[in-house]
């Protein structure tokens, strides 16, 4: 748990591009939420493989330049514990959502994690190396959840099982990391 907790705003020195990296896979709540993005991507198929995490990386940049602008999102920490939730749960369901709604979703959830990366980020040169690091991780951390949506749907093949369970495991890890 100390590592989810220092992963966010107001702890710790950060700077340049391992920072900026370390900072989404360092953190249970960053990781799980951007891995539940490329599951969800996975599950919908089509456009949404690249639109849904498109939108969550376009928006966490976003929530990142307001918090850089000192603008202070409320309610980061349970935004971003919602985030776990809901994306899992919608992993966990495999509704069908349309791709605007399901993009609307990655992109409000990405806003809380973007303001948290973005009140860490250093305001000196090494800003844009900072930036650079997370935006790397995100997109990583969305290919390992659509590949292993893609590929779990290959091995089992009784209507995506195996994606379900992750989001069940991932919602409930949201419920937890929130209390």
């Amino acid at each position: 748990m100390s590592g989810h907790a220092s992963a966010h705003v107001g702890h710790g020195e950060v700077d340049g591009l391992m920072h900026g990296f370390m900072h989404p896979i360092g953190g249970l709540d960053h990781m799980l939420a951007m891995v539940a993005v490329g599951l969800l991507a996975a599950v919908l198929g089509g456009r949404a493989l690249w639109m849904v995490p498109a939108a969550f990386m376009v928006m966490m940049a976003v929530g990142a330049g307001l918090a850089m602008s000192g603008f202070e999102l409320p309610y980061v920490e349970l935004g971003i514990s919602a985030s776990v939730v809901a994306l899992g749960v919608a992993v966990a369901l495999q509704i069908p959502l349309p791709l605007t709604f399901a993009m609307g979703l990655a992109g409000f959830f990405a806003l809380f994690h973007g303001a948290a990366h973005g009140a860490e980020m250093p305001v000196d040169a090494s800003g844009a190396s900072y930036a650079a690091g997370f935006l790397a991780a995100t997109a990583l951390l969305h290919l390992a959840g659509i590949g292993l949506g893609l590929g779990a749907s290959r091995l089992v093949s009784t209507s995506n099982v195996m994606s379900k369970i992750a989001g069940c495991a991932i919602a409930i890890a949201g419920v937890f990391l929130a209390a």
